[in-house]
């Protein structure tokens, strides 16, 4: 039997677990992929702002579904050296390989593998390591091997400087050591394989591997047989005290707000780090006294709003301008991710945005730590889980369109492209969405009282 067509990525993938690659050869349709557009989007455009490290001219390898022509497009690139070819393609012994950023001088190569990461992880030694064993094995010289990956800590002036944007790390001389390593773990593949054909299923129990480097594609095919009932249901607790604390610890008026933000990799507005929380919604619900109506407020930024995460704050500070308990669900976010940002980035709003973090109250830590649980919550402390489960007429799946936090954010990055009637239609399902959320806030605490008075 000839030995299995690897590739790098599939490399990776059997080192987490070898039954994902046989099911992406025998059943590739049992794959659910979440990963999303703007996901995809964010991770070209690092791989294009990588690529300008090291100069605007480069030799590009177009893919193409026939490999052997873009194998045969980079023997003549590295016949032109010294120069920089991208997606410099090999196959050696039928491993196959793509190298990111391939740095071709006249005394040998260098391989640069891209991540949208902000730190090296493991899986990008394989990675890597497995390019090395591919281009040494067909003669080249290897000089040297390194990982470009986003520098978190860089804050974007006016103009995006690459060099502070990316860091690289040298990681030859690990490659080097793990090449005995490679050579077993090939081996063992195209042994896996050899004993699992097309009708020879292998069984791995699912375990730690089935999320961990990657969430798997497959996680829903290999647990469809799993009993739902196979762990024992938590009984049902209302720890009235807990509760007492926390609605005892209120001040009117009361804030129930939840924000909206999406981050990218790349920065694109001056002042902002790579994977910055970028607030651009709000919805809040408001109780300004006891036995007072339900009050609503609302932002949403317009599309081409250049600078709507300095109108976000200044509308946040300004409805929020009173003492009383701002209520969210996890604090963490709203209070650390967003707001300790914003005032970093406008100090004039500084003493505001201070006051509103610390009049936060946290509706989500009864459920985090079963204070407050129903068997309903199915062990899951998200809202999405918690409000039907205290509600069941009040769920998330009623919403016409976005209905999670994602959807949310690709939704917004995606209002700029949408003809109008489109956009307002877009706009109003993230503003039925974000309301939901707050909405849900005024629910819980109804539902705390009515526990108390019980």
């Amino acid at each position: 039997m000839n030995k299995v067509f690897l590739s790098k990525s599939s490399y990776c993938k059997c080192l987490q677990c070898p039954k994902i690659f046989w099911l992406k050869k025998y059943k590739p349709e049992m794959a659910i992929q979440k990963a999303s557009h703007s996901l995809f989007e964010n991770g070209k455009k690092v791989g294009i702002h990588a690529q300008d490290i090291f100069g605007k001219e480069h030799d590009d390898i177009e893919y193409c579904n026939n490999y052997s022509i873009m194998v045969n497009k980079t023997k003549e690139f590295l016949e032109k050296k010294p120069n920089i070819i991208t997606e410099a393609t090999f196959n050696y012994n039928n491993n196959f390989c793509m190298v990111d950023i391939l740095k071709n001088d006249e005394d040998g190569l260098e391989i640069y593998e891209v991540k949208s990461s902000t730190s090296v992880n493991s899986i990008y030694y394989d990675d890597a390591s497995f390019q090395y064993y591919v281009l040494s094995g067909l003669g080249l010289n290897v000089k040297k091997v390194g990982i470009v990956y986003i520098n978190n800590q860089y804050v974007r002036q006016k103009e995006l400087d690459l060099d502070e944007l990316f860091n690289i790390e040298d990681i030859t001389s690990t490659v080097i050591e793990k090449q005995d390593e490679i050579r077993k773990n090939v081996e063992k593949i195209n042994n896996f394989m050899r004993e699992h054909d097309e009708n020879n299923e292998p069984v791995i129990d699912i375990g730690n591997h089935c999320s961990k480097p990657y969430e798997c594609d497959f996680w829903e095919y290999c647990t469809k047989d799993l009993k739902t009932g196979s762990t024992p249901e938590q009984e049902d607790i209302i720890d009235k005290e807990s509760i007492k604390k926390l609605v005892s610890s209120l001040n009117y008026p009361l804030y129930f707000i939840d924000y909206e933000t999406y981050m990218t990799p790349i920065p694109e507005i001056e002042g902002t780090r790579p994977y910055q929380q970028l607030p651009f919604q709000y919805s809040l619900h408001i109780i300004k006294e006891e036995g007072a109506p339900l009050e609503h407020k609302e932002f949403l930024a317009q599309a081409d709003d250049d600078n709507f995460i300095r109108h976000f704050a200044e509308s946040m500070t300004d409805v929020l301008s009173e003492e009383g308990s701002v209520i969210v669900y996890n604090k963490s976010f709203e209070s650390s991710n967003v707001n300790k940002k914003l005032a970093l980035m406008f100090p004039d709003l500084k003493d505001k945005i201070e006051r509103i973090n610390n009049n936060m109250v946290d509706f989500m830590i009864p459920f985090q730590q079963k204070k407050y649980y129903t068997k309903e919550m199915k062990g899951s402390h998200s809202i999405k889980k918690v409000l039907p489960a205290l509600y069941p007429d009040l769920t998330y799946d009623n919403l016409s369109g976005v209905k999670e936090g994602m959807e949310a954010s690709e939704a917004f990055l995606n209002l700029k492209n949408k003809p109008t009637e489109e956009m307002e239609e877009s706009r109003k399902e993230l503003l039925e969405y974000c309301k939901l959320d707050t909405y849900a806030l005024v629910k819980i605490y109804e539902k705390f009282k009515e526990v108390l008075e019980e």
